[in-house]
């Protein structure tokens, strides 16, 4: 990278993020953290573990759970059924890809074979992706510089707090599937472009046995309100609203108190938003090996030992997409 680009990415730092950031004092470190948040070795050790057997049952909840929506509601048979299924059906496609996510960090599984297959492979093969490792290296990315010259997501977090007609404007582009078509159409181009036929094959031939399963349990139309439309809509919706309590405002920087929001969890978040530990983002931002389950006693830690101070955690997130939709005119 040279000179001249460095300064034109940093100009472009100081205009577009940063306005979200609640200044805070040097960390000094404590006899269980560092300087930088991180856990001193004999703690890193231990939440470094990595709960095999429970992630195990974990993902076959995560399998099972979509045939038992599907089930009862073609037993049911009746159009409410499909209307309290479809946002259950995205939030279960959300928690699929947080376990890809989980995977990507090979934090899944201690067994590498294992991790890839079941969190790369299926996890993130199922939902309406397509199943490679492609996320792993742009994603390493995101946690080697936020906001730096390569982060894959800097225009999604960016330019925040906006007007509250803006934030409206993008979550209805999310829920009436504008977002989604976005994401799905350069994968399906990718059939007939070369170098990136096999990605837009793995992924038209997933839905091809998503498709199957539902035509096997006799109602192959719920294909489209229950596994397309969901992800093309809802699913984009609640994806948006977690990722602004991640990133949005903040700046790139050293300490990863600017980069990351810390949200207090509550029972809606974890269920709804912020399924499987993902809500527990400053302390993945902290140390990003650390497994899932072990990131709520990390963010225990770093509050007690005072990396955390007073004033710094969003409350719920409501009020912090409150904050992030109150930038000019209503």
């Amino acid at each position: 990278m040279t000179v001249t680009a460095a300064s034109d990415h940093d100009q472009i730092v100081a205009q577009m993020t940063g306005a979200m950031v609640t200044p805070v004092s040097p960390f000094s470190g404590s006899d269980r953290l560092r300087a930088d948040g991180r856990p001193l070795p004999a703690l890193r050790d231990e939440l470094r573990v990595i709960a095999n057997s429970r992630n195990g049952l974990t993902c076959a909840v995560a399998l099972i759970a979509p045939i038992l929506v599907l089930w009862t509601t073609a037993s049911v048979g009746s159009w409410w059924a499909i209307v309290i299924a479809f946002p259950v059906m995205a939030t279960l496609q959300l928690r699929m890809y947080i376990l890809h996510h989980e995977a990507a960090h090979r934090l899944l599984f201690s067994n590498r074979r294992l991790n890839d297959v079941i969190g790369i492979s299926i996890m993130g093969w199922l939902p309406v992706g397509t199943g490679n490792h492609a996320y792993r290296r742009v994603h390493t990315a995101h946690h080697k510089d936020e906001f730096g010259p390569k982060e894959p997501d800097f225009l999604l977090y960016s330019l925040y707090p906006i007007t509250r007609r803006s934030f409206a404007r993008k979550l209805r582009r999310d829920a009436t599937g504008v977002s989604g078509w976005r994401i799905i159409r350069p994968r399906l181009k990718g059939l007939v472009t070369s170098g990136r036929r096999l990605a837009g094959a793995r992924l038209v031939g997933m839905q091809a046995v998503v498709f199957a399963g539902f035509a096997i349990a006799g109602v192959p139309w719920l294909f489209l309100f229950l596994w397309l439309l969901p992800y093309l809509t809802w699913y984009q919706v609640i994806n948006r609203l977690r990722s602004i309590g991640e990133h949005a405002g903040m700046t790139r920087g050293a300490d990863r108190r600017v980069t990351t929001h810390i949200v207090r969890p509550t029972l809606a978040s974890r269920i709804f938003i912020a399924p499987l530990y993902v809500g527990y983002h400053l302390p993945h931002h902290v140390d990003s090996g650390i497994p899932m389950r072990n990131l709520p006693k990390l963010q225990q830690i770093l509050i007690e030992d005072g990396y955390v101070p007073d004033g710094l955690m969003w409350q719920s997130y409501t009020a912090l997409w409150r904050s992030a939709a109150s930038g000019g005119a209503r």
